[in-house]
């Protein structure tokens, strides 16, 4: 945990600079952020439609919108979305409203009994997860881990090649550098618009396919 400063406004903020509370945030926190991220110039009436549609969605339903709700209720094609948050759906329109996509897992369960074809399946077999459902360690994944979890967050079909296509690319990304690829950057190596990703994942890209994924 750190204070970040911007125009001698202090915040409170975790080591990715995501805001603690909710309630503590303000336009300010949103423009400097955006400068320390990167973000050439200073934010547009676009950026703020999005920003406040994600708080207000918070507000109001008591978790972090999906991104295909946001693109879609704002008209916002893949292109648009990038041009506008370069640095993603997360780690760019979300963290500059001042919340994470984790906010209100708490208030949702996905933890449903398995039927008893799968639970003895692989019975010996154990993964580490924490409160929400996330693996621990990404490197316990395996085939099998993204296959339960699928069938317990009620994937509307069984993985197919397209959802491995999407899950193999978010692990090799991992491998490599350390961090999870933003939606855009699956959508765009993966060659998946945001309908078809959200027909795969109807939880969402971090809920869903990166849970899967094992990270």
């Amino acid at each position: 945990m750190k204070n970040v400063t911007f125009n001698d406004r202090t915040y409170r903020v975790d080591n990715d600079d995501f805001l603690l509370d909710f309630d503590k945030w303000e336009e300010n926190f949103a423009e400097g952020l955006a400068e320390k991220l990167g973000m050439n110039g200073p934010l547009t009436k676009e950026h703020w439609q999005i920003i406040y549609f994600i708080r207000r969605t918070f507000r109001e339903l008591g978790r972090c919108p999906l991104i295909y709700q946001t693109c879609k209720i704002n008209g916002l094609h893949l292109k648009e979305f990038r041009n506008l948050f370069p640095t993603g759906y997360l780690r760019g329109a979300c963290k500059l409203a001042g919340l994470t996509f984790k906010e209100g897992y708490l208030q949702n369960s996905w933890l449903e009994e398995t039927d008893a074809e799968l639970e003895t399946a692989v019975p010996e077999k154990t993964y580490n997860v924490d409160v929400r459902g996330f693996l621990t360690d990404p490197y316990e994944w395996d085939e099998q881990f993204a296959i339960y979890k699928a069938y317990e967050m009620k994937v509307p079909e069984r993985l197919t090649r397209r959802h491995w296509q999407v899950i193999t690319f978010i692990r090799d990304y991992y491998k490599a550098n350390k961090i999870v690829p933003t939606v855009i950057e699956t959508c765009e190596k993966v060659g998946i618009d945001f309908d078809e990703l959200e027909q795969l994942f109807p939880d969402g890209y971090n809920r869903g396919a990166v849970k899967i994924a094992g990270l």
